[in-house]
C-alpha cells in the first residue's frame, strides 16, 4: 500500500494517508481494511478513497459486476495491533 503512515502514540492509532488511484486526492485509510486496486504491471496495491468508489460502482452494477463494497472502518483509524505489518 502506498502512503504515509502516521502512528499517534498517545491514542495508539494508525492511519495511512496517501493519493486515491481513482481521483489523485489525498485521503486518510485504515491500511489494511480500505478498497484497493493492483494495476495492471504493477505490483503494490493502490488505495481508492469513497467518492471514487461511489462513483463507480453504478457502472459496476450496469456491468454486471458486483458492488464494491468497503470494510468497516476502511476510512478511519485503525488500533496499532490491528495493522498487519507484513512481518509475521
Amino acid at each position: 500500500m502506498t502512503g504515509v503512515l502516521v502512528y499517534d502514540s498517545d491514542s495508539g492509532t494508525v492511519f495511512v494517508t496517501g493519493p486515491c488511484y481513482g481521483c489523485g486526492n489525498l485521503f486518510s485509510f485504515h491500511p489494511n481494511k480500505v478498497p484497493s486496486i493492483t494495476p495492471p504491471g504493477g505490483d503494490t496495491p493502490l488505495p481508492v478513497c469513497l467518492s471514487c468508489v461511489e462513483r463507480v460502482n453504478p457502472a459496476r452494477v450496469k456491468n454486471g459486476l458486483p458492488e464494491i463494497v468497503p470494510l468497516p472502518g476502511a476510512y478511519e483509524p485503525a488500533a496499532e495491533e490491528e495493522i498487519n505489518w507484513g512481518d509475521d
